[in-house]
């Protein structure tokens, strides 16, 4: 697994922004996270050793901009230029989240075609409006992989009718000392209407404030993704 982040610094854009982590993390630098720029180290992927070897090994799963949303308008100019990193490096796979997928179709590449063979995209929602809004349009656009995030999930969501070709849905709870609360039920819930479709589901984390048979939990960050593995939920 490798992270490539060819950029940084994003806006709050929709309900499940609220207590970004990029945002608080950048807060505790002293740092302006709605100033998108450019990384020293953009072009990861391709850059090599002096033997002419990729300084990153092939066959990863490489995690793609994950200080920022890969369609942030600001970022228009780069994104053609990693789309091209993408396909020279056809033997990694290349994954990223976006709140912004009304933007995709206006910002694939020219030689895009029905999509690249190594490169995942996966539309985050939060709650059943953000869900109604952008996977219409998710499934309608030619991507070979496709992935739907429900985190933070703050609400019970029904998205079995937008599950045709999506491989897998991650759901998670929120991770702040104010965080919206995460409902059991509404994660066991999902596991079923993936079931039905025969897609990949996987309970990323807890919320920090996680409830159970009408029972609320507070949990420490440390433990929230162990704390979803000993669900063994996941199918």
């Amino acid at each position: 697994m490798a992270v490539w982040n060819p950029w940084r610094g994003c806006h709050r854009y929709s309900e499940g922004c609220k207590y970004c982590y990029i945002h608080k993390g950048d807060a505790k630098r002293g740092v302006d996270t709605n100033q998108i720029v450019r990384a020293e180290n953009f072009d990861a992927p391709i850059q090599k050793k002096k033997n002419g070897e990729y300084k990153m090994k092939s066959g990863q799963l490489v995690f793609l901009c994950f200080t920022s949303d890969f369609l942030v308008e600001e970022a228009d100019e780069w994104r053609k230029e990693c789309f091209a990193i993408m396909k020279e490096r056809s033997d990694l796979h290349f994954l990223f989240l976006t709140k912004r997928i009304e933007r995709f179709e206006a910002c694939m590449p020219d030689d895009w075609g029905d999509g690249y063979d190594n490169v995942t995209v996966s539309c985050t929602i939060e709650n059943q409006e953000r869900a109604d809004f952008r996977l219409p349009i998710f499934s309608k656009l030619p991507i070979k992989h496709k992935n739907i995030v429900c985190q933070p999930m703050l609400e019970r969501i029904n998205i079995e009718q937008y599950l045709d070709d999506v491989e897998c849905v991650v759901v998670g709870g929120e991770s702040d000392r104010n965080a919206r609360v995460l409902d059991y039920d509404w994660v066991l819930d999902i596991r079923e209407q993936c079931k039905r479709k025969q897609t990949h589901f996987d309970f990323r984390q807890c919320g920090t404030h996680f409830r159970k048979d009408g029972t609320e939990y507070t949990i420490a960050t440390r433990y929230l993704c162990s704390q979803a593995r000993k669900a063994e939920i996941n199918f």
